[in-house]
């Protein structure tokens, strides 16, 4: 199946390039047309002369960026034919946009309203001409998934006499996204008994049959995160275990999957590529501060410069986190313990690096490799999050996105001393989660700057 969506995905991307290479150069016969020349030249000579040349091949690369950065790639399976026309006709506003203002604003017309002319011409033209093959191939795939051709095996986690009553009314429901029932097993599985199931008959989904506790969700919902593979829950069960009620679901597929935060996928790529600029930018003005910070610390205490400790990303991923070390050398020799404000254990350049949050700086090496985020949840080792799920089964549902340098909890909250106060901060970080956006992010930064210029960071 993941071939089969390489393949679906690479057709996806050479459709648009070929597509978008014909409605570009049938806009520049167009543009020719209209175009009024100082002197007499042909058509070939056109083709030759300035930037046209390598408009031709530079503005369709430039198109599948923009369809990149939409989030059209990512879910290649299951699209909608509507969908395939509106992404086309909202990116083609924006291609054209670019390119008036980068090579049309100033082109040689008899008078402005002709130019307008043009660039309609070409949004029009960058609407219709891709949208053909997309729905072509979005068409073929749906008839594959109704025949069965195309199809995810998936396995239904519950109670037998709640499995037997959902499966019947479930399964058409399924089999409609592409998804074939092919087991079941009951929700005290071994995770070791999963993973068996899943090499042996390439699971790809889980579904959680209702009947089941808030709790047992959760927990079942904690141990198939590291898969990474689908979890998928009906409305009714995720309103129980969230308490946000939906009252609507898009063409009425009744399931949610839980392991894909709601965000939509052209959110998710900008806010991943201005993790990259941003972080890639601070990490270059910030070499001086890292010299100066790290000839403070090694002159103050023995022992490394950078503190690396393994946390809990995205999908209960792990990763190893990057700070300056605030504290002496095997602050930890008793186990894992949370620092308080006046801890002994914290150096003296240590407790004024984490006032000023100092010694997060080097977690932008983080958020470039992606690990982690500008903004998200704060990531938590696994000794204290098996702890937090004991009282939180919630917990799980921030493992959906990437964990943060900062977040809305360390805004509201602040650092924690203790898991109750975990406990208390993961509110904000859910409520971060359901109303992510960039305005959120944006506010969020802000008061992380307020916190860090008053030195408000213990």
């Amino acid at each position: 199946m993941l071939k089969r969506q390489l393949r679906l995905r690479i057709s996806y991307i050479l459709a648009d390039y070929l597509s978008v290479s014909v409605a570009w150069f049938a806009f520049t016969i167009i543009r020719y047309f209209n175009l009024d020349f100082e002197y007499e030249i042909n058509f070939r000579e056109f083709l030759c002369m300035d930037m046209v040349p390598v408009g031709m091949v530079v503005f369709p690369l430039g198109m599948l960026g923009i369809y990149w950065m939409s989030g059209y790639y990512e879910d290649v399976i299951l699209k909608s034919r509507l969908d395939d026309v509106l992404n086309t006709a909202v990116t083609a506003l924006f291609g054209t946009i670019l390119i008036y203002f980068a090579a049309l604003f100033n082109d040689a017309v008899p008078d402005r309203m002709t130019n307008y002319e043009l660039v309609a011409v070409l949004w029009l033209l960058l609407t219709v001409v891709p949208s053909l093959p997309r729905v072509m191939l979005s068409t073929a795939t749906a008839r594959h998934i109704r025949s069965g051709a195309v199809s995810f095996n998936t396995l239904i986690i519950g109670k037998d006499d709640e499995i037997a009553r959902f499966s019947d009314t479930i399964e058409s429901s399924l089999r409609k996204i592409g998804r074939k029932i092919t087991g079941h097993v009951s929700p005290d599985f071994s995770i070791a008994g999963i993973k068996d199931l899943c090499e042996r008959n390439n699971i790809q989904t889980f579904v959680i049959a209702p009947g089941l506790t808030p709790e047992q969700v959760l927990k079942i919902v904690n141990a198939l995160f590291p898969l990474e593979k689908s979890v998928l829950i009906t409305p009714g069960s995720y309103d129980m275990i969230t308490s946000r009620p939906r009252t609507s679901m898009v063409g009425g597929e009744p399931f949610i999957d839980l392991t894909r935060s709601r965000i939509p996928a052209a959110t998710a790529n900008l806010k991943r590529l201005g993790d990259i600029t941003v972080s890639a930018i601070a990490l270059l003005c910030l070499l001086p501060v890292f010299a100066v910070v790290a000839i403070i610390i090694k002159r103050q205490s023995p022992g490394p410069v950078i503190y690396r400790q393994t946390r809990i990303g995205r999908q209960k991923r792990p990763f190893n986190i990057l700070k300056f070390r605030s504290m002496y050398v095997d602050a930890e020799t008793n186990g894992p313990s949370l620092s308080t404000v006046d801890d002994p254990r914290i150096t003296p350049v240590g407790r004024f690096m984490r006032k000023y949050r100092i010694d997060e700086l080097p977690q932008f090496w983080n958020v470039l490799r992606g690990d982690m985020s500008l903004v998200g949840p704060r990531p938590e080792r696994e000794f204290y999050i098996r702890r937090i799920l004991e009282k939180a089964p919630y917990y799980s549902l921030i493992h959906q996105v990437r964990p943060g340098i900062t977040s809305w909890g360390m805004v509201k909250y602040g650092y924690a001393s203790s898991v109750e106060q975990m406990i208390e901060r993961l509110k904000y970080d859910l409520l971060y989660i359901e109303n992510l956006s960039f305005g959120v992010d944006i506010k969020i930064i802000f008061y992380t700057f307020n916190t860090v210029i008053t030195g408000k960071g213990v």
